[in-house]
């Protein structure tokens, strides 16, 4: 499979009908919830990774059609086409080249154009760390190349009206607190702390859970400790799920 056409023709064929009806009420499609209107096709995620294994050589051309599918299941097979291609671009021997780079600048600037096509929570989780959260961590060519200019491109995602472009704000920075750099994800936990969606909220502790376990515990007791009381108590909860019974008691109970 090397087009958008056979691609969408082979994963309409493997259509579930009962797994469908499942996954949309999973991913809330109904009237008034957030995912509503979404379409399914009844895949399972490792049925859609094996499509995108087997469409790996489908040019880049042809992955804006997958993305402006109707059916979920189809685009997810756009983004994480996008995905292993970022990925193959961004080995270490890769991460400096300079035609690598600007193929990888690329998929960002496709990914960013479309990101409200990653209309739902695991659309953005299986690609934002992946894509936006990598590039923050490697050498770009897009406008001058510099750290203000990245941080930039995630305030104005932080900003957008758009649920979904703000989760990629804040969850992109699972990958830079995985390479050990807290400072992305308290910039964009506490642009987000006082945000009215439960989604956002789960985010946010999240976020702040895995900088903790994988940074500074210490580091996170200090935020904790500044806006703790700003924050929702889902995400409160989200973020000391690592500590023990006991602290996690304490905090609940400032609240």
């Amino acid at each position: 499979m090397t087009t958008a056409k056979e691609i969408i023709g082979y994963m309409e064929s493997l259509r579930n009908d009962n797994q469908r009806e499942i996954l949309m009420g999973f991913f809330k499609t109904g009237p008034g919830e957030y995912g509503e209107g979404d379409k399914f096709l009844g895949l399972k995620v490792p049925q859609t990774r094996a499509i995108v294994k087997d469409a790996q050589a489908t040019p880049l051309c042809e992955v804006p059609q997958l993305l402006m599918s109707r059916w979920h299941e189809v685009r997810l097979c756009g983004l994480l086409l996008m995905v292993s291609r970022f990925e193959r671009l961004s080995t270490r021997r890769l991460a400096n080249d300079d035609t690598a780079t600007l193929r990888r600048d690329e998929l960002v600037a496709m990914y960013l154009r479309y990101a409200e096509q990653a209309n739902n929570w695991d659309l953005v989780d299986l690609t934002a760390p992946k894509i936006l959260g990598h590039w923050l961590l490697l050498p770009t060519h897009l406008g001058d190349g510099t750290e203000e200019y990245k941080r930039q491109v995630l305030d104005e995602l932080a900003a957008s009206p758009c649920l979904w472009r703000q989760r990629m704000s804040i969850v992109c920075t699972w990958k830079t607190t995985q390479q050990g750099d807290p400072s992305w994800c308290l910039r964009y936990a506490e642009k987000h702390l006082q945000h009215p969606h439960d989604l956002m909220h789960k985010a946010v502790g999240w976020m702040l859970r895995e900088m903790g376990k994988r940074i500074s515990m210490n580091l996170l007791r200090d935020f904790l400790r500044q806006h703790s009381s700003e924050m929702s108590r889902t995400t409160l909860r989200y973020a000391i799920e690592k500590m023990s019974e006991e602290e996690r008691r304490y905090w609940m109970s400032l609240q």
